[in-house]
């Protein structure tokens, strides 16, 4: 049944004429046949067009379209639908081949074969998206044809995406090789403004993910860019560093909430995508090594690719306009002026974003970790107990030191860093040390003392109380001062 709403203007016209046609019988009772007498409408058009109003109200007046209109009324529902089926098949068949086959089992029904145009009418009918997914699949199809739902942020650090991408550069390693390396990303959904990455040979993980997370939630040390806070939401794939038990505790210490995207649908994280493509087409097309414009030597280390995607992120990239707004990512964040929320402290944050590593113990000589052997003057107090090392890989020349996960100190590699300590400072502070364990051992042993004296006294006069009244003058007995 078709609604008013559902009809064009011209449909809605026609039938108003036919209800003024009707409406003498309808509403003064009329005879029918005398108003088909006076209109030139057959009886029985107009007994049809009765019978439609009282079913259908004014849209039963409507002209009825034929169900088959433009199509070849030659072949049969059956024959039709094996049409439909051989132009499905995967791969796709020529269409002559179609022809054919149809043909084929025409002569086996019994009904007249079809000619070539039929066939070729109706496989052109069938719709685009049942082809899709008859011949490309149900990944293929959800690309082309599901909505999308798309999150928007409607202000700074209500959502942010984090993801990972292989480059399209060769570069060097320190032993010579040829690899291609990993960027993994943190972006603002609403600025577009990267707050923290990551560049390295390594592949996709969890330290990966903290480290590019430590980067963009910490304050930066660069005035150009400002960006840093917890956001409300990180949107992540289901990737296994994305849905580790690690950033799942993370994301509830710093009430952050993770949400994941469907499989194998990236549709959701279209921003960071672009943003990897933007990488791809307007910072690496122009560097040794870009792989999509030839095989070229590669010349360039990690750290020089560091240095220059830096440069292009906030020299470029941040004070760029996109497409769609007009401000650029930086600006855009900064705009309203917000306090974002963040840790109290670097070490807060570094206990729950970088992983642990097996536990060190403190030695004479300091921390011996990754080849190298760290100090700090805090450790002199720590010597043969057992800690916990965290690191930031990009920078081996300190480590952080907790103790019962509480912070202790920042070690420092001299040999990394090219800082000394002093001898004398060492031994300031060994000799401060050794002072302290012993002011603690007199304290101890002094009670000790007066407890055992205690003990003493009190067995004392308890003989004394119990003995018989002697007549003779007793021995004076020496008493000690603490009497």
């Amino acid at each position: 049944m078709q609604t008013l709403t559902a009809i064009s203007d011209t449909e809605r016209k026609l039938a108003l004429e036919r209800f003024r046609l009707l409406e003498p019988h309808l509403q003064n009772g009329r005879e029918l046949r005398s108003v088909s007498e006076g209109s030139g409408v057959s009886f029985r058009t107009l007994q049809r067009w009765v019978a439609n109003y009282k079913r259908d109200g004014l849209a039963g007046l409507v002209r009825k379209e034929r169900i088959d209109v433009g199509e070849r009324r030659v072949t049969s529902p059956r024959l039709r639908e094996a049409i439909e089926g051989l132009a499905l098949e995967k791969p796709p068949l020529p269409l002559s081949s179609v022809h054919r086959q149809a043909k084929q089992f025409a002569e086996i029904i019994g009904e007249p074969a079809p000619s070539y145009w039929i066939v070729r009418d109706i496989v052109h009918s069938l719709p685009n998206d049942l082809r899709t997914l008859a011949q490309q699949g149900s990944r293929r199809f959800g690309e082309l044809n599901d909505l999308v739902h798309r999150r928007e942020a409607s202000r700074p650090n209500a959502l942010w995406q984090a993801d990972h991408t292989q480059l399209d550069i060769i570069l060097l390693r320190e032993d010579g090789t040829e690899g291609r390396p990993w960027l993994t990303a943190v972006i603002d959904d609403y600025s577009r403004s990267v707050a923290g990455y990551f560049l390295g040979f390594d592949p996709p993980s969890s330290l990966r993910t903290s480290l590019a997370m430590r980067q963009a939630i910490w304050r930066k040390s660069d005035p150009h860019w400002q960006i840093c806070g917890i956001p409300d939401v990180l949107y992540v794939d289901d990737g296994a560093d994305f849905i580790s038990k690690h950033l799942e505790q993370v994301a509830v210490d710093l009430k952050m909430r993770l949400v994941f995207s469907t499989p194998g649908k990236p549709q959701g994280r279209g921003k960071i995508e672009r943003f990897f493509r933007t990488v791809n087409e307007m910072f690496l097309c122009d560097l040794e090594g870009y792989t999509r414009r030839g095989r070229r030597k590669p010349t360039l280390t990690i750290d020089q690719l560091e240095q220059h995607f830096r440069t292009f992120l906030l020299e470029v990239y941040q004070r760029t306009p996109t497409a769609d707004a007009d401000l650029a990512p930086a600006a855009r964040w900064e705009e309203g002026g917000f306090l974002p929320r963040v840790p109290d402290s670097l070490e807060q944050l570094d206990l729950l974003l970088i992983e642990e590593v097996r536990p060190r113990r403190v030695r004479r000589d300091g921390i011996h970790f990754q080849g190298f052997r760290y100090i700090s003057l805090t450790l002199a107090a720590y010597v043969g107990e057992d800690v916990t090392v965290r690191f930031d890989p990009r920078d081996m020349a300190e480590i952080r030191v907790f103790f019962k996960d509480r912070f202790l100190c920042r070690a420092i590699s001299a040999e990394i860093a090219g800082e000394t300590f002093e001898l004398r400072d060492i031994v300031r502070v060994r000799n401060s040390r050794r002072r302290e364990l012993k002011s603690i051992l007199d304290s101890r042993q002094k009670t000790v003392e007066a407890l055992i004296q205690l003990k003493k006294g009190q067995s004392i006069e308890r003989t004394r109380i119990s003995a018989p009244a002697a007549t003779t003058p007793a021995t004076r007995i020496k008493r000690y001062r603490n009497e």
